[in-house]
């Protein structure tokens, strides 16, 4: 994986998946920025996932990844942010096209939809997949609101 620094953050229905992607992704000796939240306890997904969007557009990390039970509470968050392209996903094929041509910037997960093992999954992809640019960084570029 070529990510090196990575801002992770959840709500309580991904607390568990947000333990064991840390896990997975420091045995491939990633740097995790722990955002939270740190147990199962019922929380609000926006406190862990603006310090996850900021990281990232700080450049304190090179990539997000945020886990909530749908998905969507937590994209909608991040993309709130002028500099993120959060992107929900659900297997490892949105997962590649996330970064290939969307140039996403944060992953999404929905933990009550896929398993552990399935983030994980998506998650390896997400990291090493580069944006492919060309006709797809002219869209990209129209994005942002500015």
């Amino acid at each position: 994986m070529k990510k090196t620094t990575i801002a992770i953050g959840c709500d309580h229905a991904g607390y568990e998946y947000k333990e064991a992607i840390i896990a997975a992704l420091e045995e491939k000796k990633v740097v995790c920025l722990d955002k939270g939240t740190d147990s199962g306890d019922s929380v609000d997904y926006p406190d862990f996932v603006h310090p996850v969007a900021d990281s990232v557009e700080a450049g304190l990390a090179d990539l997000g990844i945020i886990v909530c039970g749908s998905g969507n509470g937590a994209a909608m968050t991040a993309n709130k942010h002028q500099g993120i392209r959060a992107a929900l996903c659900w297997n490892n094929e949105l997962a590649s096209l996330a970064r290939l041509h969307n140039n996403a910037n944060v992953i999404s997960i929905p933990s009550r939809f896929i398993s552990v093992e399935e983030a994980t999954s998506m998650v390896e992809i997400f990291l090493s997949t580069e944006f492919e640019g060309g006709r797809h960084a002219r869209r990209v570029n129209k994005i942002a609101c500015t």
